[in-house]
């Protein structure tokens, strides 16, 4: 009989949003951490955008203090001073104080001078960079892949180029000052070339898969319905394809969620004038374990190290915890039953073989 429970290294998320402080009706750090632990995570790094921007020791030191949390925290620090993208964080201060990473998720840093003396900072310090990149001039007001929905709804597209051209500029940065450079949550096929071409080269550049990213596409989108819109929205299923391509052959080693909690008033309505972003840390081992192993074949430990070795390398620490998979759980996604606070994304009834163990702090 086939072993059913299979243990590994803890897994840990790059790539998680607390909204602690400024948003506790969305997700608080105990919710999220309660979150992150019932998904079987054992650490989690959070991002700084946040009210205020994390850009502070004692932002840092609120994330960092918490032994009482089920999981462990080690959190990423702002770019910029409230990730306005003006001025310089105190890089060196926030580094000290524990940040692990530098990155203004949710924003991109469109002034290049700056991006290239933040890199060349972080690079002294030892630290990676960690950019969303969606260039806002090309953007526009794309909340969406061109597809179906969005031409029946008349919905304004983004392009791929509002992608590949911010990730086209960080890689000469990366390349300039010789700063380690994540690219989160990637979403276009151009993405995965650009990445695959800079590692050939011997750059740090390294990049992150989500889980809706290599489950869905933009054509499996059913209606205009915010509970399927993020930042960057799906691709399409050439897209998902590269993506799922580039996580079996090591260019993407990372797995992150990009959990984003929004209250229901925030999702209520369609993909105009709500929020981005989705809930993942409930769901994320299972979507990931169904996809790359079950449907792509990939062999099980190559797949944890992309929640394990991969995610710990980029932010300089060594894996610990452990992680229990069960490959017989088959359980089917009832948001009534999860530990965050919010409710927004598209995984509903939706059933999947292997579901992690609850985590403990150790």
């Amino acid at each position: 009989m086939a072993e059913r429970y299979l243990k590994f290294k803890g897994f840990r998320d790059v790539h998680v949003h607390f909204r602690d402080p400024g948003m506790p009706a969305a997700e608080t750090r105990r919710s999220g951490a309660a979150a992150a632990a019932a998904g079987g995570f054992t650490c989690v790094t959070t991002m700084p955008n946040t009210t205020p921007a994390g850009d502070s020791v004692a932002w840092l030191r609120e994330q960092i203090d918490d032994v009482s949390l089920p999981v462990r925290i080690a959190p990423s620090a702002c770019i910029s001073k409230g990730r306005l993208g003006k001025e310089i964080a105190d890089l060196e201060r926030l580094a000290e104080a524990g940040a692990v990473a530098f990155t203004d998720d949710g924003s991109f840093v469109d002034d290049e001078n700056l991006m290239r003396e933040a890199m060349r900072r972080a690079a002294a310090l030892g630290k990676p960079v960690m950019q969303h990149a969606v260039v806002p001039s090309i953007l526009g007001a794309g909340v969406i892949r061109d597809c179906a929905v969005a031409r029946r709804f008349g919905l304004p597209v983004m392009p791929p180029e509002a992608e590949t051209e911010a990730v086209r500029r960080d890689i000469r940065l990366c390349r300039d000052t010789g700063c380690a450079l994540h690219i989160q949550h990637i979403s276009c096929a151009g993405t995965i070339e650009q990445i695959r071409a800079a590692q050939k080269e011997g750059l740090p550049v390294t990049g992150e898969a989500s889980p809706h990213h290599i489950l869905f596409s933009c054509e499996d989108i059913p209606d205009n319905d915010a509970n399927w819109k993020m930042a960057p929205p799906l691709g399409n299923a050439d897209d998902r394809a590269a993506i799922r391509a580039a996580v079996k052959d090591g260019t993407l080693g990372i797995f992150a969620t990009d959990h984003a909690p929004h209250p229901l008033a925030s999702k209520q309505g369609g993909f105009i004038g709500t929020a981005n972003g989705i809930i993942g840390l409930e769901v994320a081992v299972a979507v990931t374990y169904h996809v790359m192993v079950e449907q792509e074949g990939m062999d099980v430990n190559e797949w944890a190290k992309r929640w394990t070795e991969g995610p710990a390398r980029l932010i300089g620490e060594e894996p610990d915890g452990e992680t229990v998979l069960d490959l017989q759980a088959n359980r089917t996604v009832d948001a009534e039953t999860f530990k965050s606070l919010s409710r927004n994304m598209p995984y509903m009834g939706l059933q999947f073989s292997a579901w992690p163990l609850p985590t403990r702090r150790i």
